[in-house]
Parts: C-alpha cells; sequence; structure tokens
C-alpha cells in the first residue's frame, strides 16, 4: 500500500521506494492534496496555495505541468503504474487514499479513541505515547505552504498538544511527576501561553518539594501577560497558586484543582485528571 505523510517531511513510500519531492512548489501541491483527505481540490485552490498572489503567467498550464509530473513520480510507486491514484476532475484534482494511508488521518483517528476509551490512566499514556511517535517532525517539514495547509496545520498541533496535555494528566495519576518536568519545561518554551502546561508543572515541582519553583512558573506567566499583552492569568490559574501558597494536601494526589469559587463553604476540591 502506499502510505503518505505530512508529521514530518512530505513523501509517500511504498515497497517500491520513497517519493522523491522536489521543490517547493511539489512539496505544496502534494500537501494540499493530501490534506483535503481524498476529496476534490478546484485549480484555483491550488494556485493559492502553491503560488498565492502572485501567479506566473499560463498559471494553468503550470498547474497541469506540476500534476502530471506529480502523477508519474506516484506511478513509479504503485503495483499498476497505469492506474493512477492523482485523477483529474472538472472542479481540479483528487488523490484516492486507502484506509489508513496518511498518518495525519490515523493520528487525528487515534486521539477520538483515546479520548473515548476510558482505560487505566497507565494504559492511557502508555497509548498516547504509542501515537504520538508518528510526529516525526514539523508539519510539512518546515516547507512553506498555503493558507489552507497552515490552517490544517493549526489544527494538527492543536491535537497534539490535546495530546500531551492528556499524557501529563495520566503521568500526574500514575505519579511519574519527576519524569515530566523537563518535558513540561521544553514545551512551555515553545508554548510559553498554555496554561493547562504550566498548571501541570506547577503540581510536578510542587510534589517535588520545590514549592518556591512551582510558585515562579505562575509569576513567570504574570509577568510576560501583563508585559506583552496586558493581561493576566486566568482565575483556574490563580487557584493553582493559591493551592501551593496554602500547600493543600490535595495536590499530592490530584492534578487538577477545582475553583473555590464553586464551594459555599470555601473548602477546595480537586477533581480527577482527564478530559
Amino acid at each position: 500500500m502506499l502510505k503518505f505523510q505530512l508529521l514530518g517531511a512530505i513523501g509517500a513510500s511504498s515497497e517500491r521506494g520513497e517519493l522523491q519531492v522536489s521543490g517547493t512548489l511539489q512539496s505544496s501541491l502534494l500537501a494540499a492534496l493530501l490534506v483535503a483527505e481524498g476529496s476534490p481540490v478546484s485549480r484555483d485552490a491550488l494556485i493559492d496555495e502553491m503560488w498565492g498572489s502572485e501567479p506566473p503567467d499560463a498559471v494553468e498550464n503550470a498547474v497541469q505541468a506540476h500534476v502530471s509530473r506529480l502523477r508519474r513520480k506516484l506511478a513509479a510507486l504503485e503495483d499498476d503504474p497505469d492506474r493512477s491514484r492523482l485523477i483529474t476532475q472538472h472542479v481540479g484534482y483528487r488523490l484516492v487514499l486507502d484506509e489508513g494511508s496518511l498518518d495525519v488521518t490515523v493520528f487525528m483517528e487515534e486521539y477520538e479513541r483515546i479520548k473515548s476509551i476510558g482505560s487505566s490512566p497507565d494504559g492511557t499514556a502508555k497509548e498516547i505515547r504509542h501515537v504520538l511517535k508518528m510526529w516525526r517532525g514539523p508539519i510539512y517539514g518546515g516547507t512553506a505552504v498555503g493558507q489552507s495547509c497552515q490552517a490544517a496545520a493549526a489544527r494538527f498541533e492543536e491535537t497534539r498538544l490535546a495530546l500531551l496535555e492528556l499524557l501529563f494528566d495520566c503521568d500526574l495519576e500514575n505519579f511519574e511527576h519527576r519524569r515530566i518536568i523537563p518535558e513540561l519545561q521544553t514545551l512551555l518554551v515553545e508554548h510559553p501561553y498554555n496554561e493547562r502546561f504550566r498548571q501541570q508543572l506547577m503540581v510536578a515541582l510542587y510534589r517535588c518539594g520545590r514549592q518556591t519553583d512551582a510558585l515562579n512558573v505562575y509569576r513567570e506567566l504574570h509577568g510576560k501577560l501583563s508585559e506583552e499583552l496586558g493581561l493576566s492569568p486566568s482565575p483556574v490559574m490563580r487557584d493553582y497558586e493559591r493551592a501551593v501558597l496554602e500547600q493543600d494536601p490535595c495536590l499530592h494526589v490530584k492534578s487538577t484543582v477545582q475553583r473555590a469559587a464553586a464551594s459555599h463553604r470555601g473548602e477546595r476540591h480537586l477533581m480527577p485528571a482527564g478530559r
């Protein structure tokens, strides 16, 4: 079966070899067809993805030439090279995909499955780490792509972050707080405003006896939001700061702090981790 990749360098492979994608235009073309996940893509949409607002003269001929080149390369990887999966339609072009042949589709489906199975934290954590191995680098391998592919990339990245949040909730439930501290610190360099990662890091640090470091995680966010955006941390973040300041014993057993305002008695409660 011919398999396609977007979670890393754009490409395709089969038992016959690997697709050699040459140049940004060919990469953008293949990415746009793959992001459509088997649906037709109009010629105008492909032009926007490949050239943006500066298409060349005779751009429709250029699109046809790039499609023909890609079609020949894909045919070389097929068992039946005379039967092309890159189909010309009146609205544009469609790349026929076999079930399970596109890595990002499998990635998104696995996320939905993991959310719904409700297995133990240990089992869920193992499954998430297995799925995350599919993420082999920057989406599209860092290739410059058009707006449609950029929007899809944002959706894929959002799913990856949601998986990581769920993973760290499971790890905290399994008392793996020491292991996740370096991972969370690295992620916060890339995503400094992600409050869930900060909350999880605060809990992990607190459990290691590092109360001051846990508070500094909150204070760093407060400083960034105030100086760069003129904002303040959310009420939920303030609840985490308060829990650490008060040395709430429940921080040692659960990972998610419920807002104290929900209790008429002013008592703090904790909810089980998970989504």
